[in-house]
């Protein structure tokens, strides 16, 4: 894509509306607000919605932005890696406004009891009807992690987030955590529920034996006369940061080459616009950019940084848009086109975030929740305790809802340490509210949430830690293969995000005496990627929070155990 001279101007404006203050009383006016937040005027000929990461949450959410987001190398001090206050600055947000709200963790507690939730798919189906009425045959994208994430998905198998994006009318999606149902599940759901309506694509994803496509490598769908490809890229490590045993059929991949292929294949078919529903995080979403010509935008996931404005990457054939829609159901983005002549001209790009307050229910969406919920809704109100602190999940090393999950494993199991997976999804409590089973699974359900007690040397800890380090902070996206660091219950240490493989981490220590590299160490986790947990009777780690919480009745605030940084500050992804 080739854009003209206005570009500097569009990308520092996009963030225009999420800027907008609403006042201190927001909810009185809230038809008047959400009006002036949500008119985004039609652009263009040629407009995409896309969604991401939502975790199965139907319902409206809080959810607490990250503090800690750490750019290493050509990084440091690029989006996605700024919070707070820099980031804000960097997108010309205001503090203070219902957009510094959703895009950071500023102020959080104050922010969420005066905005309200986010999300919930009854609001957001309201929005995306509102962004099609202006824009005639826009698309709806799913960049996958959507039938994950809640107690619903994993009782129904995914079908009730199945049910609720075919009618939402989604029209395209690619996966991740899906993948985690396993291939016949998948399979099932793409031949069967989506066939006709909803379009699966990934040209990452290929049988491991013959190298032939799982799924369609994309879709040319024509708006307003304007013939539009888009590629799926599914998540291309899910064999390694989930078991492989759930896709052992299957080969994943970044694949550039590939993918170079099929956008050249899509032009000759005579796409005048492509376009990649991408599942890669932002940081690879960036370097895929510069390597891959005549893709016009990236919309991007998995690393679910909420960005209002997209970065403009340059490469071979001109300039690539690169977008990233946060997560949780918290955010809808909308890219118009203008396309003449069989080129895209100009865009428009705006992230808008969804304020349940300031949007009202879809009626039919919200019957159909209350339908999904009904069989289990006793048992998701169930109260097993009170917090007395914020509780959330996000951040490179540690957050207040993890460092729960840590403190309950050591405590019911009697390990000296514990880890908890570097998972970024999961929904936020604030002080003083209800922890309810919902809330737990919120934080925990997957298929395979074992609870497993591992007996391990000092030697094998310090390797387990570096190789989740260098997942997370590899100056080469391309390697950066998993999610945030490894949560670390009991067990203190030292972190040089910037040194070298395997030279990360040092410094590990018990109390006040260092880890023995031979001395055995009893180590709680749950998670884990092997097969053999499956067989292991190991109970679910639900299973083995639920009696903490109920002896506990109210929670304390959480100290979080978090790593000591070496060479990394001042860097704006540390508040």
């Amino acid at each position: 894509m080739n854009l003209s001279k206005r570009e500097f101007l569009q990308v520092l404006g996009a963030a225009g509306a999420a800027g907008m203050a609403l006042g201190t009383h927001a909810q009185a006016d809230a038809a008047t607000a959400g009006n002036a937040l949500y008119d985004v005027p039609a652009f263009g000929n040629v407009s995409f919605l896309h969604m991401t990461d939502c975790h199965a949450q139907l319902l409206p959410i809080h959810f607490r932005e990250p503090n800690v987001n750490i750019g290493i190398g050509a990084m440091k001090g690029q989006r996605p890696h700024l919070v707070g206050e820099a980031l804000l600055k960097s997108v010309n947000v205001r503090p203070g406004t219902p957009g510094a709200h959703a895009f950071t963790y500023l102020d959080f507690e104050q922010a969420a009891r005066r905005y309200g939730r986010v999300g919930g798919f009854a609001h957001l189906s309201t929005l995306v009807q509102r962004m099609k009425a202006g824009r005639k045959g826009a698309l709806l994208l799913d960049g996958g992690d959507t039938w994950q994430g809640s107690a619903t998905s994993l009782w129904t198998n995914g079908q009730d987030m199945v049910d609720a994006c075919k009618l939402l009318g989604v029209d395209v999606m690619t996966g991740h955590w899906e993948f985690t149902y396993g291939m016949e599940r998948v399979q099932e759901i793409v031949e069967k529920d989506f066939a006709g309506k909803v379009d699966f694509v990934a040209q990452n994803v290929k049988t491991a034996d013959f190298g032939d496509p799982v799924f369609k490598p994309y879709v040319i769908r024509e708006i307003n006369g304007v013939p539009c490809a888009i590629i799926g890229q599914a998540f291309p490590y899910t064999p390694i940061a989930n078991p492989r045993y759930m896709v052992a059929d299957w080969s994943f991949g970044i694949q550039d080459d590939n993918l170079q292929k099929m956008v050249d294949e899509a032009r000759a078919k005579g796409a005048k616009v492509v376009v990649v529903l991408s599942h890669n995080g932002m940081d690879v979403d960036l370097k895929m950019a510069s390597r891959v010509r005549g893709i016009d935008a990236i919309l991007g996931g998995h690393t679910h940084d909420g960005m209002p404005v997209p970065t403009l990457v340059e490469n071979a054939g001109g300039k690539t848009i690169v977008t990233n829609a946060g997560s949780n159901g918290k955010f809808l983005g909308v890219l118009d086109f203008d396309v003449q002549g069989g080129q895209v001209r100009d865009f428009r790009y705006r992230l808008l975030p969804v304020f349940a307050n300031l949007l009202p229910a879809d009626k039919a969406m919200d019957a159909l929740i209350t339908r999904i919920r009904a069989p289990y809704e006793a048992k998701l109100a169930e109260v097993l305790a009170r917090t007395d602190g914020t509780l959330y999940r996000r951040g490179n090393f540690n957050g207040t809802g993890d460092q729960l999950l840590l403190d309950a494993m050591m405590e019911v199991q009697g390990a000296q340490i514990a880890f908890s997976p570097g998972f970024r999804w999961g929904t936020s409590l604030l002080p003083g509210q209800d922890i309810t089973r919902e809330w737990l699974m919120d934080m925990t359900a997957t298929t395979y949430s074992y609870a497993t007690v591992t007996e391990m040397t000092g030697a094998t800890i310090k390797t387990v830690l570096e190789d989740v380090c260098d997942n997370l902070f590899n100056p080469d996206p391309y390697y950066q293969q998993g999610g945030d660091m490894v949560r670390v219950g009991g067990l203190s240490y030292t972190c040089d995000p910037t040194a070298g493989m395997g030279r990360r981490i040092d410094n590990l220590r018990l109390g006040d005496a260092l880890l023995e590299a031979d001395r055995v160490y009893k180590v709680a986790g749950w998670a884990p990627v092997a097969e053999e947990a499956k067989s292991a009777g190991n109970k679910q780690i639900w299973e083995v929070v639920e009696p903490w919480l109920q002896s506990k009745k109210v929670i304390a605030p959480r100290k979080l155990n978090e790593p000591a940084l070496k060479n990394v500050l001042p860097n704006p992804g540390i508040a």
